[in-house]
């Protein structure tokens, strides 16, 4: 045999060694996944037995998998089924596809009830720098927004989820940086918008106060004023603040005066 042979049945050898070794592993996975199947889906079962805002909920599990079916009322107790069964001995992984059954409300009113909602989140907080911004098509709602904390983020998702009608969730809010430097142009930027004479009566109600939202010194409004003169006057404190690098305006002028 050449030196050439030898080297190619080596090499074949090692591969047939190699693929072997791989099936192996792979049959022993199935078993060791598979074998607790069984007790996860008695206690899966029990568990959602005991709650009956999960009486139309049904499981089964295969390879220590758990897929939920069935229907709920509210979408967060679609998210509670999941969390239960994910939190069972032994469970690999979860898959939702319970519907949530409740009110079909539509799209432009449960809208305008969330809007509402989450106008408050956080309210004698720090919901100043928060902002959020949803659609709804079909109960399925899309929120997006910039939050300081990642507080007002998880309470605004849990209003959206406890709200009837809500069919699903797509959620994008993102974190701000945390940022000492971040933090000083925050405060400056609300003393600069509150305590000018024009502006300090979005104060007053916490719904409708300018939002004001700092990403690595770089400014942005957000929120809904009444006119142009109040957007623009606003533009003019946020570009006077100390330390911030841009300011972008996107306030929203409801009315003419």
């Amino acid at each position: 045999m050449t030196m050439a042979t030898k080297q190619g049945f080596l090499k074949s050898v090692g591969s047939l060694l190699a693929v072997g070794l791989l099936s192996a592993m792979l049959a022993a996975q199935t078993p060791a996944a598979a074998r607790y199947d069984n007790q996860i889906q008695a206690t899966v079962t029990h568990k959602l037995a005991a709650k009956s805002q999960f009486g139309d909920v049904k499981s089964a599990v295969e390879d220590g998998i758990v897929t939920l079916t069935g229907t709920v009322d509210i979408y967060q107790r679609k998210l509670d089924a999941a969390k239960l069964a994910r939190k069972t001995a032994s469970v690999q992984g979860v898959r939702n596809l319970i519907t949530v059954a409740g009110p079909n409300v539509p799209d432009e009113q449960l809208e305008q009830k969330l809007a509402k909602k989450l106008r408050y989140v956080r309210v004698g907080y720090d919901n100043t720098f928060d902002y959020f911004a949803l659609g709804v098509k079909d109960g399925v709602v899309t929120v997006e927004g910039q939050d300081r904390t990642g507080v007002g983020r998880d309470e605004a998702l849990a209003d959206i989820a406890n709200m009837p009608g809500v069919k699903d969730v797509i959620a994008n809010i993102s974190i701000e940086p945390t940022s000492i430097f971040d933090d000083g142009i925050r405060l400056r930027t609300a003393r600069a918008i509150y305590r000018d004479p024009v502006l300090s009566k979005y104060a007053i109600d916490p719904q409708r106060s300018i939002r004001i939202i700092v990403a690595n010194g770089h400014v942005t409004l957000y929120g809904f004023v009444d006119s142009a003169m109040d957007k623009r006057i606003a533009g003019i404190r946020a570009n006077q603040v100390f330390g911030a690098f841009s300011v972008e305006n996107k306030l929203v002028v409801e009315k003419n005066s």
